[in-house]
């Protein structure tokens, strides 16, 4: 597929100018023990009273709404919030609500400890058994010791975490259980967690498909569809197809997301892991892990209030960035241009492009790293959302970034649902090695400005760099593939995506002669290609008989493309899926709703 061209950024050095001292001084906290991160960021120590933590969390959980409405009519409001809190010991039993990220400051999870809980499912005021619309929140860098929570009769010691896509779970330790879906175990569709310790059971409940990276886990039970492990020590053993378990004992390449700490004298950094290779467990298992700290005075600390060119100015002047919670309404793309830079997103910082621009691009450079966003789509089509490197074709040569790999980390796209908007790409990679760590590109099935004519996107993802790694991905109804991988040496580990649910007819949704779309494409051309643990699914919900020849296509004859462990489930509607890859396995459809499975692609026995 022909890369789209988006305009490249002006690349330049670093500027330094006594003219530039005001501007600089107006974005760097006055002292590295006190900075400026905004009203929407709450940080506590161990002094505070804790009825004044719970009160906060409350009352950011709720939002306005009583405590017997359902908490998902929050989902898309315009409040961004970061929860931080200082080393010491907290006894808290409180919700998280949408568009919240909670995360201790020290170095390692055990300087924050949580005696009690912080759960997505709040006792009585979370309504009926049904998680799918639990996203867009966080907690990352603490201890829970969990204590029963009793409204929602969990179990003693174990922490609730009912949630869907876009709510990850990282550098936690659970000196206990935990269940992955709230107690009435009904929907729930999928989850991510990583460098995390439990020590007892975890518990996926009703989740239909959830990915673990290098973690360590007392014990795992059950699954539905797509339970996938890489570096999990405690995993459970392969079972594909007579178990939805996909385990692999190593993860080939990761980088931990890029994380906010006081040191022992007080100051403020960033910590910025170090890429592990072939690995298992988690990252801190000797403090703090292998990389480097950034102070914040290497920050531009960005509030709503800054404009494009503002952070533009400081990124080309060679600060690292924080993007403090709340919505950026940009009028140009913010663009990084320097190797090693940081663009960190606190409390789901959120951006959207106003005039059919990129709301953010990335040179082709060494060592990037971006982490703990959602972009939007804006009231005027984008080609592109979010642009890695340049277009510069497909099969052109790329230089490697293998020592010192790009990495994207939480970061999640939306077409529709929050505001009406169109994007014809949500995420495009033209450079290589680049490591994608908990990926979610939506176009919105529900919410605000939604239909097949309203919120249009055809593509979730397109990689055209080579050796890219994407460590769990879900890419959801976008109008034509929802992946489109062009390059070569890709890897995915764990793939979830739904098919569109609203074509209006079959016409309107062919693929030259083929009914509709695969979800998953390689290329012809590409000559390697890994995939492992991969679930597509349809619910064509407009009672019209829409049908999906392939959930997915590769290259025919390749020898260097394999897929493991991979499904097609036909999960309500109407209509049907045909074969999972390449007119082979069973179709799915209101008669045998399936999964019909695929344990190797193509099997050469």
């Amino acid at each position: 597929m022909k890369p789209i061209a988006v305009p490249p950024p002006r690349i330049r050095r670093p500027l330094h100018g006594l003219a530039l001292t005001a501007f600089l001084a107006a974005a760097l906290p006055a002292s590295a023990q006190a900075p400026d991160f905004g009203p929407n960021v709450y940080i506590f120590d161990p002094s505070t009273p804790a009825a004044q933590i719970q009160t906060t969390l409350s009352n950011l959980y709720f939002q306005g709404l009583t405590p017997t409405e359902d908490p998902t009519l929050n989902q898309f409001i315009s409040n961004r919030s970061a929860i931080l809190f200082k080393p010491g010991s907290y006894s808290i039993q409180a919700p998280i609500g949408y568009y919240e990220s909670i995360a201790g400051l020290g170095e390692t999870p055990d300087a924050v400890t949580i005696n009690g809980f912080i759960t997505p499912n709040f006792g009585s005021t979370f309504p009926g058994a049904n998680v799918t619309d639990i996203f867009w929140r966080s907690m990352e860098n603490m201890t829970f010791n969990p204590t029963q929570d009793t409204a929602q009769d969990a179990a003693p010691n174990t922490l609730q975490w009912g949630v869907s896509q876009a709510a990850p779970l990282r550098r936690i330790q659970v000196n206990g259980s935990i269940e992955l879906a709230d107690s009435f175990c009904g929907f729930a569709s999928g989850g991510f967690i990583a460098d995390t310790v439990i020590t007892g059971n975890v518990n996926p409940c009703s989740q239909q498909q959830w990915y673990t990276r290098n973690s360590n886990i007392g014990s795992w039970s059950g699954g539905v569809w797509n339970m996938v492990f890489s570096g999990v020590t405690g995993a459970p053993p392969q079972g594909f197809p007579s178990t939805p378990i996909t385990t692999l004992a190593t993860t080939p390449v990761s980088r931990e997301k890029p994380f906010l700490y006081i040191d022992s004298k007080g100051d403020y950094n960033v910590f910025v892991p170090a890429v592990r290779r072939n690995s298992t467990d988690i990252s801190w298992t000797n403090g703090i892990g292998a990389g480097t700290s950034k102070p914040i005075s290497d920050f531009f600390i960005a509030k709503p209030s800054n404009n494009a060119a503002e952070i533009n100015l400081a990124l080309a002047l060679g600060k690292s960035l924080i993007l403090t919670p709340g919505i950026y309404q940009l009028e140009q793309p913010i663009n990084v241009l320097f190797p090693n830079t940081v663009v960190l997103g606190l409390g789901y910082a959120t951006l959207i492009p106003q005039r059919g621009n990129a709301a953010l691009t990335v040179a082709d450079a060494d060592g990037v790293e971006v982490a703990g966003l959602i972009i939007d789509a804006g009231p005027v089509n984008s080609p592109v959302l979010f642009q890695i490197g340049l277009p510069l074709g497909i099969g052109s040569a790329l230089p490697s970034h293998a020592s010192n790999p790009m990495s994207v980390n939480d970061v999640f796209f939306r077409v529709g649902g929050a505001e009406a908007g169109q994007a014809t790409t949500s995420f495009e990679v033209n450079s290589s090695d680049v490591i994608l760590d908990d990926i979610w590109c939506w176009r919105a099935d529900h919410g605000n400005g939604v239909g097949w004519t309203v919120n249009r996107g055809a593509h979730g993802l397109i990689v055209n760099g080579n050796n890219l790694t994407a460590l769990g991905l879900f890419v959801e109804h976008y109008q034509q593939d929802q992946v489109v991988w062009n390059g070569n040496g890709g890897e995915t580990i764990f793939y979830q995506s739904e098919l569109p649910y609203d074509p209006p007819s079959q016409a309107a949704w062919m693929d030259g002669d083929a009914d509709g779309f695969p979800s998953y494409v390689v290329s012809e051309g590409v000559t390697s290609h890994t995939a492992y643990g991969l679930g597509i699914y349809s619910n064509f919900d407009l009672g019209i008989n829409i049908v999906d020849t392939n959930a997915m296509t590769v290259p025919q004859n390749s020898k260097g493309v394999e897929v493991h462990d991979a499904l097609s489930v036909f999960l309500s509607g109407s209509g049907s899926i045909t074969h999972v890859i390449d007119d082979t396995g069973n179709s799915v459809s209101s008669g045998n709703g399936g999964p019909s499975k695929i344990t190797l692609f193509p099997d050469n026995n």
